[in-house]
């Protein structure tokens, strides 16, 4: 896959209001998500991970960002999969972050 041609994915969420991004990570593999951002419009307000339970040595699992929409408008998010080894991502996911005023 080209990572140059992700599409974007579009979420829609009110001012002040939280959402949730999970993303599968293979830790055993040194794969981490990394997400890119404005802070005055998006802010990280959690980042878990819950590791999957197996029977042998394997460090995955769902990597579960939480951000919480500042400033109304449509805001990019970006998260990288990086390799501690590699310049370059392996992989991207894009998302159109829509936030909608409250309404008055």
């Amino acid at each position: 896959m080209n990572i140059e041609q992700v599409e974007a994915k579009t979420i829609q969420v009110f001012q002040s209001a939280t959402f949730m991004v999970h993303l599968w990570e293979d830790r055993t593999r040194g794969e981490q998500w990394v997400p890119s951002y404005d802070p005055k419009s998006l802010g990280l307000v959690g980042d878990e991970f819950l590791r999957t339970v197996s029977n042998n040595a394997v460090d995955s699992g769902r990597r579960s960002f939480e951000f919480q929409a500042l400033e109304p408008g449509t805001h990019h998010l970006e998260f990288s999969k990086r390799m501690a080894w590699k310049f370059t991502a392996e992989d991207r996911r894009i998302f159109k972050v829509i936030v909608l005023q409250l309404p008055s």
